[in-house]
């Protein structure tokens, strides 16, 4: 385990979605540097840690990534076994790979430890299958949010024929409408907007694509959340719920 960093994905939230191959590199870390969205209930698998907060969250203060890399390079070196902990998976919009390729031309041996992504379980917790024979034949994960702020080819995300599931999306609720109905989508796409996901705050709300940003405001939704576009956000799947939610 000597001068070794995992890249390990924490999940959406709930801490009992965390995977055992996660445990068990939380049982062996010395030093856990830990994003803003973890839930801070998974480091009971790591009491003898030391947790330094890395923490990266849009419009907030957020530490540089170039920081990062060189604390992880410098636990490392020193000998110490590293878990980097991310929300979510490190590889869907997590920067993994770019954290494993630059530690790697250090000289530094890092596992990825996949994670339960926050658009699977949020809408999994909602009832909603993101694919569905005859309605949805495929699921594209896409975030609002691009490194040089450069727009997406809505009109291709538009007319892709499959579920639409966005990420970071919610201060550009405006834009997505728009580039999505400039695409050729039909007003009336259902839209599911899932905030908190998997988490016991969650919330969510059930609109349309040409509502949805009137509907978001009257819900006064909030950061971090969840979209999922197109016919599946309309279904409701009773079995996928939690008994609670079904009481």
């Amino acid at each position: 385990m000597n001068a070794k960093v995992w890249l390990v994905g924490a999940g959406p939230g709930d801490p009992e979605l965390l995977t055992l191959k996660a445990v068990k590199a939380l049982n062996q870390a010395e030093v856990v540097m830990i994003d803003d969205l973890v839930n801070p209930a998974v480091l009971e698998h790591c009491p003898g840690a030391r947790i330094v907060s890395v923490g990266k969250r849009g419009g907030c203060r957020s530490t540089p990534q170039d920081f990062i890399h060189r604390l992880m390079l410098r636990y490392a070196r020193q000998g110490k076994c590293v878990v980097r902990l991310k929300g979510g998976d490190p590889c869907i919009f997590g920067r993994g790979s770019e954290e494993a390729n630059w530690l790697g031309a250090h000289g530094i041996e890092v596992e990825l430890v996949n994670g339960i992504t926050a658009g699977l379980a949020g809408a999994t917790t909602c009832g909603i299958p993101l694919t569905l024979r005859g309605v949805a034949r495929g699921v594209t994960l896409v975030t609002a949010h691009t490194q040089d702020d450069s727009p997406l080819n809505w009109q291709a995300l538009a007319q892709s024929g499959t579920t639409l599931v966005v990420y970071m999306g919610v201060a550009k609720l405006p834009e997505i409408q728009a580039g999505l109905l400039a695409g050729g989508m039909k007003a009336d796409t259902p839209v599911a907007m899932i905030e908190n996901a998997s988490l016991p705050e969650q919330r969510e709300l059930r609109s349309s694509l040409l509502t949805m940003e009137h509907d978001a405001i009257a819900f006064a939704l909030k950061s971090p959340t969840i979209l999922v576009i197109g016919a599946v956000a309309a279904v409701d799947v009773q079995a996928y719920l939690p008994l609670a939610r079904q009481a």
